[in-house]
């Protein structure tokens, strides 16, 4: 027994030595990741007791630099880098970082950009009036860290704001080939002609002309200084009248003298220029007479020079003149005749099939528009080749409306206004894109005449359009400016008169005066003369220069925002000026305009940030402000419109 017990011995010790040898392996991989772990436990609590010192750190900065911008805009104006620091009872920056026990922070102010569309970008634009501030703190120990914040800041949230949208406010400024009107409570634009009225306040207080007729007046077609008009709804008596107006310096009105009659048709349209007058008639032989203006008898009798016979046994209904090419609607064929000469019979060149009657015809460059008694193309687009001979056509409108009565073409040709005959359910004027004379055209606007027939349609001067019938209100004028379908356009005037009216016709005259002429069933007072216009002379360019805004100290102006209707054809953009006082007033102070670049060929033409550098004069912040509006116009009948200006500035 003792001799197996010392055998024993030895297997037990190597067991415990084995164990020892692992237990000293396993330790020596497990106990440096516990030193570790109790090592990294111990430097993250500094870590993380670092990170909440550099957090008070940069809320500290924060506020410091608000208060600074609530303070004194200009103290945060320049791009840099700084450090907030007490001064007294308040904070300023100053340049250059700092350092604070292990900690370096800093405050870098750069620009703030904002896109098109005004919001804040990585790029676009850069905003006087907002400022990108970065605020840094960073430290080393325990080990390399840092915090970071970015806010934007506007100038002091007390801002002020300037705005001019009356009549008195517009009216304090300088107008040169601009008028102040009262459409919407008060606008500036172009000089429209006119007496001191304006298209929206019509009256008939000028002294109307009887015609001798034998029926019922149906037609006119006026220049300046003349008025031609159909008197004869049968061929017995006088069939013609040609009536010369006045123009007697403000603020006499004009008046009308009959120079002369024509006798022997009846007439369906007429067409007027300078020496001679053309009738279209119901006479099967001469269907378009032609009338020397310059020939009148002892009798008050004008001489018949030539006319137009075209095949067939129709009436015409409506006659136009465009150089040397005569354009005549009879039943539904278009015809163009030669006019190289006036006197005998006029040949034919030309002539088209229409989709119905063809009730009246307005030509515009190579383009004839014609008002169709049709459903399915009440307008027709009619391509004149240069000689008259070859007449195709190009394009057309289907309305959802009853048929063509009348068209009107603005001088681009990319307007049509159309009336058409009273409907109950659909409406009677039609505003169509012909930009493109190809193809359906289509409605960019309409207007509900509310139970009037209309018989005539044409555009004026001041964005105003006037169309004219039986029944309802007789005489209507739309703002044309806002092309819109539904709701449809506004009535922004109107008269009652209650005999009807037949014709229609608006002269705009070289010294700025512009009438429409109307032919009436007052048997007493057919020809009726209405001035319109807001005044002024016309002028397709015009400035506005605001009054001087006092701001009573030197305040950073920071952005300009305005309204306007810029039609087709049209241009409007505004500059500012910012300056300092001299004599202690604005009126004395001398101002440089420039756009948004600060440059005197930049132009505001949406709201933007005002520059803070200029050129000349400019100075920004400064006391004194004023606004400049740049009008213009490629077409007489259109005006781009001003409603209303803002400025925001900082005291």
């Amino acid at each position: 027994m003792k001799n197996r017990q010392k055998k024993n011995i030895p297997f037990s010790q190597g067991q415990s030595i084995i164990e020892l040898l692992i237990a000293i392996a396993i330790s020596s991989i497990l106990l440096p990741g516990l030193i570790q772990g109790l090592t990294s436990s111990r430097e993250g609590k500094a870590q993380q007791k670092q990170r909440n010192e550099a957090y008070q750190l940069l809320i500290e900065a924060e506020e410091a630099v608000k208060q600074v911008r609530e303070r004194n805009w200009n103290e945060i104006s320049v791009n840099g880098t700084f450090h907030p620091l007490i001064s007294g009872t308040y904070y300023i920056l100053q340049p250059g970082s700092e350092s604070l026990s292990g900690f370096t922070r800093q405050i870098s102010i750069e620009d703030a950009y904002r896109d098109a569309n005004g919001v804040l970008s990585g790029t676009g634009e850069a905003d006087p009036s907002t400022r990108k501030i970065t605020t840094t703190v960073s430290w080393s120990q325990p080990n390399p860290s840092d915090v970071e914040s970015i806010i934007y800041l506007t100038r002091y949230i007390n801002n002020s704001a300037y705005t001019e949208t009356t009549i008195d406010d517009f009216d304090r400024g300088t107008q040169n080939g601009v008028a102040v009107i009262d459409d919407f409570g008060g606008e500036v634009v172009l000089g429209t002609g006119g007496t001191g009225s304006w298209w929206c306040n019509p009256n008939l207080s000028i002294s109307a002309v009887d015609l001798p007729r034998q029926g019922v007046a149906n037609a006119v077609s006026a220049i300046e200084g003349q008025v031609v008009a159909g008197t004869g709804e049968n061929a017995s008596g006088v069939s013609f009248a040609n009536t010369l107006i006045s123009n007697p310096p403000a603020p006499t009105p004009p008046g009308g003298t009959i120079e002369g009659t024509f006798d022997g048709y009846k007439t369906n349209g007429v067409f007027g220029e300078d020496d001679f007058a053309y009738l279209a008639t119901d006479t099967n032989a001469k269907e378009i007479v032609i009338i020397d203006l310059t020939q009148v008898d002892i009798n008050g009798k004008f001489t018949e020079a030539g006319y137009f016979n075209a095949p067939g046994n129709a009436d015409a209904q409506s006659v136009f003149v465009s150089g040397n090419i005569g354009f005549a609607l009879i039943f539904n064929i278009l015809y163009t005749f030669d006019l190289s000469e006036k006197a005998g019979a006029r040949p034919l060149l030309s002539q088209i099939t229409l989709a119905g009657t063809g009730n009246r015809i307005f030509v515009r460059g190579n383009y004839a528009y014609i008002a169709v008694e049709s459903l399915s193309k009440q307008l027709q687009i009619i391509e004149v080749s240069p000689d008259g001979t070859v007449l195709t056509e190009t394009g057309f409108a289907q309305l959802d409306a009853s048929y063509g009565r009348d068209v009107f073409v603005n001088q681009a040709g990319n307007r049509i206004y159309m009336a058409t005959a009273v409907s109950s359910t659909q409406r009677e004027m039609f505003t169509i894109d012909t930009t493109i004379k190809n193809g359906q055209r289509p409605v960019v606007a309409t207007y509900e005449t509310n139970g009037m027939n209309p018989k005539g349609i044409t555009v004026v001067t001041g964005n105003k359009a006037i169309i004219v019938g039986t029944g309802g209100e007789e005489y209507q004028v739309i703002n044309i400016i806002r092309e819109r379908i539904d709701p449809p356009m506004p009535k922004c005037g109107g008269l009652n008169i209650d005999t009807g009216i037949n014709g229609l016709s608006s002269v705009l005259e070289a010294d700025g005066d512009v009438y429409s002429y109307i032919i009436t069933g007052d048997a007493n007072a057919e020809l009726k003369i209405i001035a319109g216009g807001p005044g002024g002379q016309y002028t397709t360019t015009g400035i506005y220069e605001s009054a001087p805004f006092d701001a009573g100290t030197a305040a950073a102006f920071n952005r300009l925002e305005f309204t306007t209707d810029i039609p087709i054809n049209t241009t409007l953009n505004l500059q500012v000026a910012v300056t300092e006082a001299v004599n202690d007033n604005c009126n004395d102070a001398l101002y440089t305009y420039v756009g948004p670049d600060g440059l005197l060929t930049g132009f505001f033409t949406q709201a933007g940030s005002i520059p803070i550098n200029g050129v000349g004069t400019y100075k920004n912040p400064g006391r004194c402000f004023r606004y400049k509006a740049n009008f213009n116009s490629d077409d007489i009948f259109y005006s781009p419109v001003l409603y209303d200006v803002t400025v925001n500035y900082s005291p």
